[in-house]
């Protein structure tokens, strides 16, 4: 990452570093928790991200649900998750989802989801749905929830509020000056106000950001002021990693040393928690970060 060359978004392909060679996902629980999820069809960003974690989290017992289906309406140049025309609403999935968080023994349960841009409600009433059903069956376990933007529809994030899950991320994923290649649909400024109503609306706030895109470290430095300004309490910053040869490519890989040093900045401006490494992800050590 370049102090002060501005990098572009370039189609050559950058080979991939040693430290960023992950374990294949084995083991008995490894095994019982794919058994799971398959039998009570679910979705998790850990298998349709591509997450590099899989292995060790699915390993300790946990995963990320994803919930509103598997199809996404966003076309993000990052993401691995199927774009195109989803399928109608599952009213039996939030049950689904409470039934295997406690088949699992999950201590602390992350959900996320596709955005959802033809629903009128952005698919706000299925998180409360799931929410309050997981809560149901496993009164002891604490809840992240990974949000949508919901188009900046302050009904729609009302009622995230409204249930008050343990924390709320939403991720900014790039600096301003990138969103638009990126994020594509999303907006920058957008994202922000979701989280600056999150945060006035009492919840403890997160977001993540992924570099080797093409950022310059001074980018990367005052996104973090854009978001401390919002008030947001924990940051995650990982690597990107080209989900397939279809979606953008990896400009740099960022050193570790780095990570390591970014992550100090940002304690320094106040976060609470700065998750950083080259195969940090939102949820990565997400169970460390209540508080």
């Amino acid at each position: 990452m370049e102090k002060i060359e501005e990098k572009k978004l370039s189609a050559k392909r950058v080979k991939k570093p040693d430290w960023l060679r992950v374990k294949l996902p084995i083991g008995k629980e490894y095994a019982k928790l794919r058994g799971i999820v398959s039998d009570h069809k679910l979705h998790t960003i850990c298998e349709s991200g591509n997450c590099p974690n899989m292995g060790e989290c699915w390993g300790a017992g946990t995963a990320t649900f994803m919930i509103l289906g598997n199809v996404c309406t966003r076309s993000c140049g990052f993401c691995a998750v199927a774009t195109g025309r989803p399928e109608e609403l599952d009213s039996f999935e939030p049950l689904r989802v409470a039934k295997s968080v406690k088949l699992m023994g999950v201590k602390h349960c992350v959900i996320t989801s596709v955005d959802r841009d033809e629903l009128a409600d952005g698919g706000s009433i299925a998180w409360v749905k799931t929410i309050n059903a997981i809560r149901k069956l496993n009164p002891k376990t604490t809840l992240e929830t990974l949000i949508p933007d919901f188009k900046g529809v302050v009904e729609n994030i009302q009622r995230i509020i409204d249930v008050a899950p343990e924390i709320v991320s939403h991720n900014i994923e790039t600096v301003r000056r990138l969103t638009k290649q990126v994020r594509i649909q999303a907006q920058f400024d957008r994202s922000l106000e979701v989280l600056r109503i999150l945060k006035e609306g009492g919840m403890k706030t997160k977001s993540g950001i992924m570099l080797g895109l093409g950022e310059t470290k001074e980018e990367v430095i005052e996104t973090m002021d854009e978001l401390r300004g919002v008030g947001v309490d924990v940051l995650t910053i990982g690597q990107y990693l080209q989900p397939t040869p279809k979606h953008l490519p990896v400009v740099e890989f960022i050193k570790p040393e780095v990570f390591k040093e970014l992550k100090e900045i940002g304690l320094g401006k106040g976060f609470r928690f700065v998750e950083s490494g080259p195969l940090v992800r939102s949820s990565y050590h997400a169970e460390k970060h209540l508080f």
